[in-house]
């Protein structure tokens, strides 16, 4: 774990509540190890009413170019304040903390789904399984069109199915409609996302008898356990999900 400022280099507006920020250190070092499904903690500078920082996952990796990619949805004053830090501003990172979803051994049928921001971490687990000689196959849910985020970034990973509540982009519905579920046999699935969607993924890979792990959204103060803010009741009893999440196999987790 790390305390360091980066220094944005690009701030791209996706929708008009998503934003794509770009960051480097600062001091120019080479960014550590990190994992599909670890996070970062986001300190908002000047505000007089957001004291916490924001836990915010790591969508993305660039090694060539030393930068980590934020996919931040603006739904308040902090993160609002976080998607307006402009090309050249500075933001202050605790990273990388969590776990980290569980990479395949062999080869097989692997499915990711997402919805929402959700989509974040399954782009850096998409590459990661690609690089290994995996084919991930990816389903992407939203209300409608402009809410299914880097479509291109994640065709380069693999197969993309998407579905959206209005119909304007694949087939219409929830991600548990799509026929692919239906004409496909997977050996394991990762998801992320709205908990209603994660709850009715893991009800279809229990119901299949597919692995599945999920990356849990908890609210995070602090980010390594000191808050008890994230505590998810599992079969280990009480725990912080920043420590010992955000992922867990299903089979750990009451749902």
């Amino acid at each position: 774990m790390q305390i360091l400022d980066f220094i944005v280099r690009s701030n791209e507006a996706l929708n008009n509540q998503n934003y794509l920020l770009k960051v480097a250190p600062t001091d120019s070092s080479t960014l550590p190890v990190m994992y599909p499904g670890q996070f970062v903690q986001i300190l908002v500078d000047n505000s007089s009413h957001v004291f916490l920082r924001r836990p915010i996952s790591i969508n993305f990796v660039d090694r060539g170019k030393n930068e980590i990619w934020l996919l931040i949805q603006r739904v308040g004053e902090g993160t609002e304040k976080i998607c307006n830090i402009p090309v050249g501003g500075i933001i202050n990172l605790i990273y990388p903390l969590g776990n980290s979803f569980t990479l395949p051994e062999k080869k097989g049928k692997y499915l990711l789904v997402a919805g929402g921001v959700g989509t974040a971490p399954m782009l850096f687990l998409g590459k990661e399984m690609k690089e290994n000689g995996f084919e991930p196959e990816f389903l992407l849910g939203g209300r409608s069109e402009k809410d299914i985020l880097q479509r291109a970034h994640f065709e380069r990973y693999g197969t993309l199915y998407c579905t959206t509540e209005d119909g304007s982009l694949g087939e219409k519905g929830f991600v548990t409609h799509h026929p692919v579920l239906k004409e496909k046999k997977y050996d394991f699935i990762y998801t992320c996302g709205p908990k209603p969607m994660m709850v009715a993924v893991a009800r279809y890979a229990r119901e299949q008898g597919i692995g599945c792990e999920v990356s849990l959204e908890n609210l995070m103060a602090c980010g390594f356990g000191a808050c008890l803010c994230c505590v998810e009741k599992t079969v280990r009893g009480n725990i912080c999900a920043c420590t010992e999440g955000p992922v867990f196999n299903i089979n750990e987790l009451f749902w």
